[in-house]
């Protein structure tokens, strides 16, 4: 229900507190949003509505990486025989791939952790998808893990915390460099910018 006061029906403020909920979208842009739904003809709204049902049972995780792909299916990165299986590039979320795909300057392989530690995390590999990492690094496949995360406390951390767990383990940790402003974060970086991070990397 709307927390504030409306002329809209009842339906319509449920859609745009639904919308609200969307990163970056507030109270007039989400209002805008249902209004133009509302012009839709009822059979592109029903198509609109069933595309959204179908989210979940269409839609999954891959299982070596985290990637999005078509549920129970590798992503087509992973599946990929024209990938570099010997270099991993860590993201935090699925969000991040495409941004560093989009540079050109990468063919090796994705893990995503699924998140970042927080400083008072106790639960640092329950909470996120470490110990995959660890069965994919327990291989000896690989030879570079890069850290792509971002520039924030937590995210440095989470490198911090990764490059110490698999130190001696694979011969070279690296992260993203020049190219990428403090704090910045990959999903709304440009290619070029991404390309120079990639090139520019330091070891760990």
């Amino acid at each position: 229900m709307s927390d504030s006061h409306s002329d809209y029906p009842e339906a319509v403020d449920e859609l745009i507190e639904i919308l609200r909920r969307l990163p970056g979208i507030g109270r007039r842009s989400a209002e805008r949003m249902a209004l133009s739904l509302l012009k839709f003809p009822a059979e592109d709204l029903r198509f609109f509505g069933n595309a959204l049902l179908q989210l979940p049972e269409r839609v999954g995780e891959c299982r070596v990486c985290g990637n999005l792909t078509c549920a129970g299916e590798l992503c087509p990165i992973c599946a990929s025989p024209r990938r570099d299986e010997s270099v991993i590039c860590v993201v935090e979320d699925f969000t991040r791939i495409a941004g560093l795909e989009r540079s050109g300057g990468f063919n090796g392989l994705y893990h995503v952790l699924g998140g970042r530690i927080s400083p008072l995390d106790d639960e640092l590999e329950d909470s996120l998808r470490i110990n995959a990492l660890a069965e994919r690094i327990a291989t000896g496949k690989v030879k570079e893990l890069i850290l792509a995360l971002g520039g924030d406390i937590e995210s440095r951390a989470t490198a911090l915390y990764v490059a110490r767990k698999f130190e001696g383990q694979v011969p070279k940790i690296t992260k993203l460099a020049q190219g990428l402003p403090a704090g910045g974060d990959l999903a709304y970086a440009d290619s070029a910018t991404i390309l120079a991070a990639l090139n520019g990397r330091n070891q760990l």
